[in-house]
């Protein structure tokens, strides 16, 4: 059991696509989720955003088709960062990186099917 009641749902992984180490922790029954984020090392491309300091570092959500979302995005005047790859925290699934005039990131996970709650793990 992790701070404010929270679970850990996933172990550290490393993506080395995102060169990132992730782990994921929720309430229990709830189907949002709540990412730690660290640099895998000091070539990191992390490393930069995290000697800003921390806090909310990205926003993620679940698309049923990652280019028509994007796209959908991109009209209202977001631009794609980092186009559809496969991520190693979300089972290969999918991922693609946007930002706005907020230059909060958001990410896009591809759901695989109908019903799908996307939960993170390899």
């Amino acid at each position: 059991m992790a701070r404010f009641g929270y679970t850990v749902c996933t172990p550290v992984i490393h993506d080395p696509l995102q060169t990132a180490l992730v782990q994921f922790l929720s309430l229990p029954g709830d189907h949002v989720y709540l990412e730690f984020v660290s640099p895998d090392g000091p070539e990191s491309r992390l490393t930069n955003a995290i000697r800003k300091g921390g806090g909310l570092n990205h926003l993620c959500y679940l698309a049923d088709n990652l280019e028509k979302a994007a796209d959908k995005l991109a009209q209202s005047g977001m631009m794609l960062i980092s186009p559809p790859q496969p991520a190693v925290a979300f089972a290969c699934r999918r991922i693609c990186w946007l930002v706005g005039e907020d230059l909060l990131p958001i990410e896009l996970v591809e759901r695989t099917k109908s019903g799908d709650s996307c939960e993170p793990g390899l």
